[in-house]
């Protein structure tokens, strides 16, 4: 009795392309049209894990986290230096969405560089600069700026210790010139001092002292003026009746 069999239907080539086409897992390098590549995890042919990637229009590289096709996690991102041509690292931290976001650390140049709190790419929260002239500024951050408490410690030793607002000295704060060992507390408005107090403090170690004290301002005789007050105040009730 002859036997038939039944051929075995052939996968259209397409399939296996596309099967082989898809990303998941470890990969060594992989290349976008515009140059740009990325070797590293995969997941549902998205950046998905440890990786690094490659961008050839500015030359940054990024190495870390990745999470769906985003920066997420811990990553570091470099620049090469027009000078040297050798990466210089520009931010060290905690990434989410694609944003620095948490704690982290970004070099502005050589002598200038901030760690502190991110959120959406911005400084926000608690952070610390020293900026490349010797100033340091800590304290609270907002939208980029110092925003809230804060304390600017400047290269010779004077420091400015209050509120901050958009970046500027705003509300009451205190000023110590210790350089002249004196000490003004008082009240800014867009970094001007508007009012306060201004007293000798550590006026004897004060490298370059002013010629003479602050003199003390006092009443001579405080109860008699508390005296002529009170008077004053009772001519003026019984008059009123």
């Amino acid at each position: 009795m002859p036997v038939s069999k039944c051929l075995k239907r052939s996968e259209p080539l397409w399939k296996g392309w596309d099967r082989k086409a898809q990303k998941n897992g470890l990969r060594y390098q992989v290349y976008a049209v515009n140059g740009d590549y990325y070797a590293g995890e995969w997941k549902d042919n998205l950046k998905h894990g440890k990786g690094t990637q490659v961008w050839k229009k500015n030359g940054a590289i990024y190495e870390g986290d990745w999470k769906f096709g985003k920066r997420d996690g811990y990553g570091t991102l470099s620049l090469p230096d027009q000078q040297t041509g050798k990466y210089r690292r520009v931010y060290s931290g905690w990434w989410k969405g694609d944003k620095k976001s948490g704690y982290g650390i970004q070099f502005f140049g050589p002598k200038e560089y901030y760690e502190g709190e991110w959120c959406g790419s911005q400084r926000s929260g608690w952070g610390r600069i020293y900026y490349s002239n010797g100033d340091i500024y800590e304290g609270q951050w907002e939208k980029d700026k110092p925003h809230g408490e804060g304390m600017l410690r400047l290269k010779n030793g004077n420091r400015y210790e209050g509120c901050w607002e958009r970046g500027m000295k705003n509300g009451p704060g205190r000023f110590f010139h210790l350089d002249h060992g004196q000490l003004f507390e008082g009240f800014w408005v867009d970094n001007m001092a508007k009012c306060g107090t201004m007293i000798d403090f550590g006026r004897d170690e004060a490298p370059e002292p002013t010629q003479f004290p602050i003199p003390e301002v006092k009443i001579l005789d405080p109860d008699g003026v508390l005296a002529e007050a009170l008077a004053m105040f009772r001519k003026t009730e019984e008059e009123g009746d």
